[in-house]
């Protein structure tokens, strides 16, 4: 077992110096042009007191997280599941890690530093346009940022049509969570599900809903 950090770098070689140089202090015209594009992020935040580590996803359309200058963030809450963790954990530690993706891109955009919770009406009327019920704002001040490599990617071949599943490879959300609590109520299909996530987002963004996830 591996218990120390001289046991771990025997394992493995140094890394390449453009490894290390590639890190920014700040987002440069590659990482904004990459927020730009990018609709997916990956939030990770600590909880207070040795309390285990929460990643959470969180998405919109592309550039729905805004870079007002190189040294700012500034992600939309919009709701989910209301159970706050990533809000609640950075009230204990500021600290947060952000992983954008672009679908197509195998590359990714890595994002270090800390953060505020901000629902000043100067902050939530920023996004007021993409979605009218917009009660809060992660404001991140940006520590480390770096355009991590592909091979994650191209090894579990994200993008490729091949590698997608059937979701009927596994049962529906509400199915899965029903059993999870033993909820004895009919679940409500997956197809159902979907349809009514689609207009509580379309309702989110003020717009007429598709019919689209």
């Amino acid at each position: 077992m591996i218990t120390n950090e001289e046991q771990l770098r025997t394992l493995y070689e140094a890394p390449a110096e453009r490894a290390l140089l590639k890190q920014q202090v700040d987002l440069d015209r590659y990482c904004l042009r990459f927020l730009a594009l990018s609709p997916l992020c990956i939030v990770s935040t600590a909880g207070p007191a040795g309390a285990l580590l929460d990643a959470s996803p969180r998405g919109g359309r592309p550039g729905f997280v805004k870079a007002p200058d190189k040294n700012t963030l500034l992600l939309p809450d919009v709701g989910g599941n209301n159970r706050l963790d990533s809000m609640s954990n950075l009230l204990h530690d500021p600290r947060i890690g952000l992983l954008f993706l672009i679908p197509g891109f195998d590359e990714t955009l890595r994002v270090n530093g800390t953060a505020r919770l901000r629902d000043e009406a100067h902050y939530t009327a920023l996004f007021r346009a993409d979605n009218p019920r917009i009660r809060l704002v992660i404001e991140v001040t940006v520590h480390e940022a770096y355009l991590h490599c592909a091979k994650a990617l191209m090894r579990a071949r994200l993008w490729k049509p091949e590698a997608q599943v059937p979701r009927s490879t596994m049962p529906g959300m509400n199915q899965i969570v029903h059993a999870q609590i033993g909820l004895q109520a009919p679940a409500e299909p997956h197809e159902v599900m979907v349809a009514r996530y689609a207009h509580l987002i379309a309702q989110e963004q003020g717009v007429a809903p598709t019919g689209d996830a």
